[in-house]
């Protein structure tokens, strides 16, 4: 009998990653869609580098420290000492959606630095899950006092009054006013693990 000892393509690779819905790879399988254009990436290297980082993390916080603690070294960690932030002046680059790349960077769009952000919030045992809000990309965490949601071009809390405000060009567009208005609660809604990954493809 003859041994395939082949690799598997970039494509083969994501594929089994994104097969199962209950043991979704979603961070390596955002790592690989880079492979695509970056056939050399060392995708070992890029999760050893996350693991240091959240290493480095978890040696800020005490073991009891409560979910909201949790959340503000991260931001303060994630945003500025890293320096993570949104690509305004370059903002359409096709490299702000490769996390790899990003990685190196420092800078992305929302759904790619959504994805390294939460990454590390589980690594810290934060609930936190992405929201496909019109036009922007969110990230969620449910905290003991309610649930925060966070623009991850910038690490900012947003209350439900600057949702809304955001939400009303495309309420306008769409024709979601007056009587036809949804609630807020139903543009926050976690998104799945396979609906980030096809958005980032």
């Amino acid at each position: 009998m003859k041994l395939d000892m082949s690799l598997p393509s970039p494509l083969e690779y994501f594929a089994s990653l994104v097969q199962d819905d209950n043991d979704f790879a979603l961070f390596e399988a955002a790592l690989s869609l880079a492979q695509d254009e970056y056939p050399e990436l060392d995708m070992q290297a890029s999760l050893g580098e996350v693991d240091q980082l959240l290493a480095r993390l978890r040696r800020r916080l005490a073991d009891d420290a409560s979910a909201l603690q949790r959340v503000r070294v991260l931001n303060q960690f994630f945003f500025t000492d890293l320096g993570f932030a949104g690509n305004v002046n370059n903002y359409y680059d096709p490299d702000n959606s490769f996390v790899p790349v990003m990685l190196r960077t420092r800078r992305g769009i929302p759904i790619s630095l959504a994805v390294l952000w939460m990454e590390l919030a589980q690594g810290l045992n934060l609930d936190a899950h992405g929201v496909s809000f019109p036009g922007h990309f969110m990230v969620k965490v449910s905290l003991p006092m309610g649930q925060a949601v966070i623009d991850p071009m910038s690490g900012r809390s947003l209350s439900r009054e600057e949702l809304s405000e955001l939400l009303e060009p495309y309420r306008r567009r769409s024709g979601l006013v007056d009587e036809f208005e949804a609630p807020l609660g139903l543009y926050l809604q976690s998104a799945t693990p396979r609906d980030i990954a096809g958005v980032l493809v």
